[in-house]
């Protein structure tokens, strides 16, 4: 399995013009709720326990990145813990209701991927690598890190290998 740094500085050289980054604040988070919303039913209501396709994402997600970052790792599960738990709010309304919110929040997140690859004039990650799905989420909670100034080692040693790549 590649390491933290591998993972981001791969994604980050797909990404450097800074409107590119920006869509990706918003897109991303948008298609994971999106995902999450969609993925939350069916449901099993075992004592309390809402188990769905939406949980199980949750917890293989959580586990790769924990294996990258334990810190990183349990960041992300709060954060997917509180998409999931808005995912399943929207899940329990009418059926109508949560594929509009759903399809629509997933289809308008993707447009923000698109439009931030045309300015950066590259294609996405996931194109080449399959990874790029799963590490996109982590990439925006580390620039949003990055930003407030946080984990500079870490992002001296990925500015350091994209150097190196271009």
């Amino acid at each position: 399995m590649k390491s933290l740094e591998d993972q981001l500085s791969q994604y980050a050289s797909y990404h450097r013009d800074l409107r590119n980054i920006l869509t990706h604040f918003l897109g991303i988070p948008m298609i994971v709720f999106a995902l999450l919303c969609l993925l939350s039913r069916p449901v099993l209501d075992l004592h309390g326990l809402m188990l769905s396709p939406a949980l199980l994402l949750t917890l293989l997600s959580t586990i790769y990145y924990i294996r990258l970052d334990i810190k990183l790792g349990v960041l992300m599960f709060a954060l997917l813990s509180l998409g999931l738990w808005f995912g399943y709010f929207i899940a329990s309304k009418d059926t109508n209701t949560w594929l509009f919110i759903s399809i629509s929040t997933f289809i308008v997140g993707w447009i923000f991927q698109f439009i931030g690859h045309f300015w950066e004039g590259k294609k996405p990650a996931f194109l080449d690598d399959i990874a790029g799905l799963i590490v996109g989420p982590l990439f925006v909670v580390t620039e949003a890190l990055f930003a407030l100034g946080l984990l500079r080692e870490l992002r001296s040693r990925i500015e350091e290998r994209l150097v190196k790549i271009h």
